[in-house]
């Protein structure tokens, strides 16, 4: 069973309008209890890496705002590729500030040598889905040479989901070199793979974060996702994928899923894949200097580097 999402216990009271173990309660009034990256690190000089952070007000009406990392090698006479990163938590908890996140932001800046911005977008079950794709979206930079998207879990849903958009609504000013989807979080009404057999109860569990937080979509076969319903596949606006799946994540076939999607779609570009072994889902939150980790990190930092 994976780490993260425990034994895959379904919450059956009906004490509660939604409850998702170890994650959400949401109460009757409709008030939420989360249980996940409440914690907030301050924005500053990480002493490991000499990364410097900082926090930009994207839109005082919404209190949207990101995290911007630069890396001590930064310097005015050289362009650093930006890399945009959507955290993830099934929509519904974790924020850059997190000791999950802020952690992992430093040390992915200071390995790729990236402008990383990491954005603080609104949580569902308050503001459903598509309120986050959209304040991602509001968060891009525009004047951008060399940017992409990454994210892990859900917010690789959003790396991919923003990078359909821009295919087909593409931002004056941003060059959308590749995304990079950390151990993505997709699905659909039908079981694949472990989906049928081991995972079957967790595939239930990992389900209940999608209807909660899109209640008004199309249920589990919803375009945004499940990218199998997706017309538009082949539009994806950029060259190139990065797909990272662990070997023991329960999420692991809807990866290699999508990976044979993208490449039957017609899109012109190339997917890349790494695979975590013996790691579960989203391990490197963990331990950031493991063997498995560093190779992890310099995937994605080859990823970016390749061509800048």
């Amino acid at each position: 069973m994976s780490s993260l999402f425990g034994s895959g216990e379904i919450s059956t009271s009906d004490e509660y309008l939604h409850e998702i173990t170890g994650f959400i309660r949401v109460h009757k009034d409709g008030r939420c209890e989360r249980f996940l990256g409440n914690e907030k690190l301050p924005a500053g000089i990480d002493s490991s890496t000499g990364v410097q952070s900082n926090d930009v007000v994207i839109s005082s009406e919404t209190n949207l705002f990101a995290r911007i990392y630069i890396p001590k090698t930064a310097t005015s006479n050289r362009k650093l590729p930006v890399l945009i990163y959507f955290h993830g938590g099934g929509f519904v908890v974790e924020s850059p500030t997190s000791p999950n996140y802020h952690p992992t932001l430093n040390h992915l800046t200071a390995e790729s040598n990236v402008i990383a911005v990491s954005v603080d977008y609104r949580l569902p079950p308050e503001y459903p889905l598509p309120v986050g794709y959209d304040d991602c979206w509001e968060a891009l930079p525009m004047g951008q040479d060399m940017v992409f998207f990454a994210g892990d879990s859900t917010g690789a849903n959003i790396a991919h989901n923003l990078a359909i958009r821009f295919g087909s609504d593409r931002i004056a000013g941003i060059n959308l070199e590749g995304i990079i989807l950390i151990h993505p979080y997709f699905g659909g009404s039908d079981p694949i793979g472990s989906e049928l057999g081991k995972n079957k109860q967790l595939k239930a569990f990992t389900d209940q974060f999608w209807k909660v937080a899109n209640p008004s979509g199309s249920g589990l076969d919803d375009p945004l996702f499940n990218p199998e319903k997706d017309p538009n596949l082949s539009g994806l606006g950029c060259s190139k994928i990065l797909l990272a799946v662990a070997e023991k994540d329960c999420l692991r076939d809807r990866g290699l899923h999508y990976k044979e999607l993208m490449e039957k779609s017609g899109w012109a570009g190339k997917v890349e894949m790494l695979e975590s072994k013996d790691e579960d889902h989203v391990f490197f939150w963990f331990d950031h200097v493991s063997e498995n980790a560093c190779t992890f990190l310099d995937t994605i930092s080859t990823f970016i580097n390749h061509n800048s």
